[in-house]
């Protein structure tokens, strides 16, 4: 097994086509069909259904992508050390961040560091808090971005920016006409919530506990999987939520939500780090970056 292999079964798997991944690799289409061919022949396992015209993973396939991807974000990570030891500043710097960060916070970050280091690329992949953790923890990133609680000592956390946090509804919810909402009322709407392991979701379960509220006594009517399939929900008046000010903001701008009368209080964006792993020049200067902005972010 070689990366290359690795590379391809990874770009095949996200595209779901070989023809799509052999554009992207600059691959041949028989070469792409060759390399997972032989990985298949190799172990004797079948990686991929065969569907029509595209191909899908199999269960098996669905494992070995974690580990390959794992693998070759270690290899990535290797070059980098590498490249620094060398004296220069070059390679690829995998990073993971939960959907907030990644939506509203990171991307100028981003620009910045392109600017400061133009030879180092960044790959970025989005989760949510729980998915950002695992990533860092297992070596697919070496940084974590997130706004959620992390309870893991293999990870070190560095604070770098302040979140507020908000409790949105729709213009003709009752809740958009009243002033202050007494905390027993917030089970008198239903709410839209980001799914298990969103660092938003944690948070305000956890300022519930702190006011002697259940989680479970909410009644939830949707679950989704991104702040704008929330947001979505809530200005079709399915109910309240709570959601980062960042990605209310242009909804509220333009009348679309309304900002109900609960006060929360700040949260902070971490950087996630392993302990135990090189930290690379690259990953420090864009921590450093950010720490340097942070206060007035």
């Amino acid at each position: 097994m070689t990366l290359e292999q690795l590379r391809i079964f990874l770009a095949v798997a996200e595209r779901e086509h070989v023809t799509r991944a052999a554009a992207a690799l600059h691959l041949t289409q028989s070469a792409v069909s060759a390399a997972i061919r032989a990985l298949e022949a190799r172990h004797g396992i079948t990686l991929f259904h065969r569907v029509g015209r595209r191909i899908e993973l199999t269960g098996e396939g669905e494992i070995f992508r974690a580990e390959a991807a794992a693998v070759l974000a270690r290899a990535e990570a290797a070059e980098l050390v590498l490249s620094e030891l060398g004296g220069s500043l070059r390679g690829t710097l995998r990073i993971q961040a939960s959907q907030t960060v990644a939506s509203y916070w990171l991307p100028p970050l981003l620009v910045r560091f392109r600017a400061a280091c133009p030879e180092v690329r960044v790959e970025v992949g989005a989760g949510n808090t729980t998915s950002v953790a695992l990533s860092v923890l297992q070596g697919v990133a070496e940084l974590g971005f997130v706004e959620g609680e992390v309870e893991e000592p293999a990870l070190s956390q560095t604070p770098l920016a302040t979140d507020q946090l908000v409790v949105v509804v729709g213009p003709r919810h009752p809740w958009a006409k009243v002033g202050p909402i007494a905390t027993a009322r917030l089970s008198e709407t239903p709410w839209i919530m980001r799914e298990a392991g969103s660092g938003t979701r944690a948070a305000f379960e956890a300022l519930l506990r702190g006011w002697n509220l259940a989680p479970e006594a909410l009644e939830v009517a949707l679950k989704l999987p991104s702040n704008e399939a929330v947001l979505a929900a809530v200005e079709a008046d399915g109910g309240a939520t709570v959601v980062s000010e960042r990605a209310a903001g242009p909804h509220l701008a333009a009348g679309l939500l309304v900002r109900a009368g609960l006060d929360l209080p700040p949260r902070s964006f971490k950087a996630l780090r392993h302990r135990e792993r090189y930290q690379s020049r690259a990953s420090r200067a864009l921590v450093a970056l950010a720490l340097d902005g942070g206060a007035a972010q």
